[in-house]
């Protein structure tokens, strides 16, 4: 005989946990957006079947290596999921797929040429100093090979971190750079040196290890498809706040 008690949660409570920890707005925009995208996929007549249900399913049990029926059911266990739950989550996120590839999927190519410089990419080196004396003198010395762009970042620069990555910034867009910076880097040859340039944080030394131009990956697609229906989302979830209200009974 089991004697361990079952412990029994209440609606209420989860309610209220959510409540606590000011979670519940975060909850109940995922089941607006929710209702938004069901209600505008049967308006496009979109829907999503079994067997691309199976699919994906499948594609998740060899990410997450379940190589057997037990193996998935003990995960899904673990998840505090039945597995009709999974499938109706993964039917939600395929849905959701297809309608932002219906209202945009066209839409994504024009967007992309139209803003290509702003998906431009550079390997970014840069460090700060206080002083406009300092960043002189530490340009002209790297201008004369006295010591090195990343030597210098290491010993001077003013932020810690990338003072321990030699000012090694990675990959950088230009919509990420300052504005008035970005001209100017994204102009630069590469190992070229760039400043310096004072800005409210410092004076500024750049240098461009690499130039990636703009390209329609797939990757950058699903991005640029997903921020533009996020955006439409958004949108939508604003309208649908001011006529909601939440069941208190």
């Amino acid at each position: 005989m089991n004697n361990q008690l079952k412990i029994v949660m209440e609606p209420e409570e989860i309610i209220n946990c959510l409540k606590t920890e000011t979670q519940l707005k975060e909850v109940c925009t995922k089941i607006l957006s929710q209702r938004i995208i069901e209600k505008v996929a049967q308006q496009k007549d979109i829907s999503v079947n079994t067997e691309e249900i199976e699919i994906e399913a499948n594609r998740q049990r060899r990410e997450k290596r379940l190589e057997k029926a037990s193996d998935t059911l003990r995960w899904l266990e673990q998840q505090m999921l039945t597995p009709l739950d999974w499938e109706v989550g993964i039917r939600n996120r395929l849905l959701k797929q297809k309608l932002a590839l219906k209202l945009f999927g066209k839409e994504v190519e024009q967007f992309f040429i139209q803003n290509r410089s702003e998906f431009e990419q550079v390997v970014l080196y840069q460090f700060v100093v206080s002083g406009e004396k300092l960043a002189q003198e530490l340009y002209y010395q790297i201008e004369e090979s006295e010591i090195s762009f990343y030597q210098a970042a290491r010993l001077h620069d003013i932020d810690e971190n990338r003072r321990y990555k030699c000012g090694y910034e990675g990959k950088v867009y230009r919509w990420a750079v300052i504005p008035q910076i970005a001209p100017l880097v994204f102009n630069a040859s590469p190992q070229q040196l760039v400043g310096p340039i004072k800005t409210e944080n410092g004076y500024h030394l750049f240098m461009v290890e690499d130039y990636i131009p703009a390209e329609l990956t797939p990757k950058r697609y699903q991005e640029i498809l997903d921020n533009m229906f996020e955006q439409w989302l958004d949108t939508e979830l604003d309208y649908t706040y001011c006529n909601f209200e939440l069941n208190k009974s």
